[in-house]
């Protein structure tokens, strides 16, 4: 572990010394390329709403910080499933296309904008940011950005902050996760089943109830209490083990397993849907589906959440991030997390690493949920033939 903290360091001193050398570095060769290409950067371009086809390495022109700003070059990018509803135009009041996906990098600090305190150039960061993540270079406020440990990889750091802020915030600010409890988590093997199971252990006689894909059980099985196949009947399953339920249900599935969360709900439980994979059955935006999954959702009516003494409860971090401003409330739990990790009680778990130019193969493999983890996109690795 130190001698690879040792290399990164070596890795960022050489960055900050090639990107900070500019001016003096012109005659040479890597002065000559930024000569003549200083404004551009390679990033992934989505050019309309759709199928994996919309998707393209483009040069654009290179982002410069502004006030309150800070200026990153990308080493690693996190994907996320909503990258596929964005893609598919699938989320409420798309952006106008074209547009730079992804909402979360990693990379080091080339430029500070006015006013931006406690960063300098040449820090390695993690970032949240409000599309545009999937480039060479971004720029993101200030407060979307925290600074990486010693020991995390740029690839365990794009992976950080979607999954865990996620796990979190449902677990212990929404959900209220105590001692004795018992969760039920959909898509156990994916970044945040896994980020769940990682902070469910952080607290003692935590029951994990998860669902995934049969292939995935044996890479996943130590993770988890109980697990059972996503497509086998585990309302049955999670009754004949705990017949008054759960006290956590998230569900990142939608549709009818609206109504099966709800049921296996102990009184004081709580429900959160923080996601509707199930409305993506196709490489593009399906109608039937998104109707299918609509009607299936069972009608929550308040009076019966009176009777039965239950809570229902919706998350969307992006939202809570770039829409209702709780930036604040966000660094708190980042703070908290990152000393989880450096106590070693946390660790992103990372499945695989895609050139940009591999980006629609690795939308592929989320899509067909194929992953055990994170998946990301290395800025700086080269495309190869055939990715196992």
């Amino acid at each position: 572990m130190a001698k690879e903290g040792a290399q990164r360091a070596e890795e960022t001193e050489q960055m900050i010394e090639k990107e900070g050398g500019k001016e003096a570095a012109e005659g040479s060769a890597a002065g000559s390329l930024r000569a003549g290409d200083a404004k551009e950067m390679r990033a992934v371009v989505l050019s309309a709403f759709g199928g994996l086809n919309k998707l393209r390495v483009s040069k654009k022109a290179m982002p410069e910080p502004q006030e309150g700003e800070l200026k990153i070059r990308v080493k690693a990018c996190g994907l996320n499933f909503i990258d596929l509803m964005v893609r598919q135009g699938n989320i409420d009041n798309p952006p106008k296309t074209p547009l730079v996906p992804g909402f979360e990098c990693s990379g080091i600090v080339e430029a500070l904008g006015d006013s931006v305190k406690g960063f300098e150039i040449g820090d390695r960061v993690m970032a949240f940011v409000n599309y545009n993540a999937w480039a060479e270079v971004v720029c993101t406020p200030v407060e979307f950005v925290y600074k990486i440990p010693d020991d995390m990889s740029f690839s365990e750091a794009a992976a950080f902050p979607m999954n865990f802020v996620t796990a979190y915030m449902m677990l212990f600010e929404v959900a209220n996760l105590r001692e004795g409890m018992s969760v039920l988590v959909h898509s156990a093997g994916g970044g945040v089943g896994q980020a769940v199971a990682q902070l469910c252990s952080t607290i003692p006689n935590v029951t994990v109830f998860g669902t995934a894909s049969s292939f995935k059980h044996e890479a996943i099985k130590d993770s988890v209490t109980h697990l059972f196949d996503r497509n086998a009947d585990y309302v049955q399953e999670v009754k004949r083990i705990s017949t008054d339920g759960v006290d956590i249900v998230l569900d990142c599935l939608c549709g009818e397993n609206t109504g099966k969360g709800l049921s296996l709900l102990k009184p004081l439980g709580t429900y959160i849907l923080y996601g509707s994979s199930n409305m993506v059955t196709g490489e593009t935006k399906s109608f039937f589906s998104f109707a299918k999954s609509w009607w299936q959702v069972e009608k929550v009516n308040p009076i019966k959440l009176y009777e039965e003494n239950k809570v229902i409860a919706g998350f969307s971090l992006l939202n809570l991030l770039f829409k209702q401003n709780r930036s604040g409330l966000i660094k708190g739990v980042m703070d908290k997390l990152l000393n989880l990790y450096t106590n070693k009680k946390i660790k992103p778990v990372v499945d695989s690493l895609w050139a940009l130019e591999e980006v629609k193969e690795a939308m592929q493999r989320i899509h067909d949920r194929g992953n055990i983890g994170k998946l990301i996109l290395d800025v700086e690795k080269a495309p190869t033939p055939l990715v196992s």
